[in-house]
This record gives structure tokens, sequence and C-alpha cells, in this order.
């Protein structure tokens, strides 16, 4: 199947080793992609250097790796008889590999700026508006329900107030979140 390999220039044998197993590889990572099985950029590279990247995903990691093989095999393949001289030739292999990379990068920090964070955190409630739905009992004597709406959506936490209590329906303002559901509120 591959006879051609055994009479091969050992420059040109180089760029199917590597492009034959990292075509393979880049082949099945796409599968896994497709299928969701995919739950990060590539396999975790412990290094004891301290890399403090704001990206997504690694520098040095399988995908990136592949993605760099993946372009200089084949642009070395690709260009084998157009540029004669193998220094310029595994120069531009190298710069395509390195082109391959950057390109996976750029579009992987594209899709990022897509993902969005719609959690609602209690947090988000700090300096609100909203109505009291379940009276809050003056300072010390318990808590009431309030409504709260954060990003288009009505949320419900427990409140106590500093001051006397505050009837249903009454407008209030979050003025300190004390707990992971309990708000402190003043009356408008």
């Amino acid at each position: 199947m591959f006879d051609f390999l055994a009479t091969a220039d050992p420059t040109l044998k180089i760029f199917w080793y590597v492009a034959l197993p990292t075509s393979l590889i880049f082949l099945i990572q796409t599968v896994i992609t497709f299928l969701g099985a995919d739950a990060n950029d590539g396999g975790d590279v412990n290094f004891s250097g301290d890399f403090e990247a704001e990206a997504p995903f690694q520098l040095f990691s399988l995908r990136n790796l592949i993605n760099f093989l993946l372009g200089f095999s084949w642009g070395g393949i690709s260009l084998w008889n157009t540029i004669e001289n193998k220094t310029i030739l595994m120069v531009v292999a190298l710069l395509i590999g390195t082109g391959f990379l950057f390109v996976f990068v750029l579009v992987m920090q594209q899709l990022s700026k897509l993902q969005e964070d719609n959690t609602v955190k209690i947090i988000d409630a700090l300096n609100k508006t909203g109505s009291v739905y379940l009276t809050i009992p003056e300072a010390k004597a318990g808590f009431g329900k309030i409504q709260v709406s954060i990003r288009g959506s009505q949320k419900e936490y427990s409140a106590v107030t500093e001051g006397e209590s505050i009837p249903s329906g009454a407008a209030i303002r979050v003025i300190k979140i004390l707990d992971d559901n309990l708000c402190l509120v003043e009356k408008l």
C-alpha cells in the first residue's frame, strides 16, 4: 500500500510518517468533538512554571500539537515537488504548521467570545429594587420574602430588614447580601 515510501527521499518519508498518524488522530478528535464527548481543549499538560493565561485552552495541548503537525506534514508533502531546496522546504513547512496553530488559536478565541454565563447568583440582586412577597418582620424578628427582577427573570429571596416591618407589596432595595439566600433590604 505504501510501497512508494520504500524508495522515497528521507525528508519526504519524515513528512509522510508524521502526516499519517497525525491525520488519524485529527480524524478521531474531530469525530469525538462532533459526538460531544470533547470536554476540553485536549490532553492536560502540567508544567511547574507559572503560566497564567487568560485563555479557555492550554497553549501546550495535544490538540494544538496535532494541528501544528498536520500543517507541517501536509504542507511539506504538498510543496515537495515545488520547492527543491530541502532546508527551505522544512522552513516553509514549519511556517505552515505555525499558521495552522495560529488559525486554530484564533478560531478558539472567537468561539470563546460566544460563550455566555446566564447563571443568576444572589450577588446579582445587590442594589436592585423589587417588591415584598411575604411581609418582612421588624429587625431580628424573622424574615420575609422578596421578588427581584434580574436579567429579565423574577427571583425570590428571603429577606430581613434593620428597621420596622415592611408589608407585602411594598417597594424595596437590596442593600446587602447576608447569606446564600438571604438579603438585607430597605423600604423605598
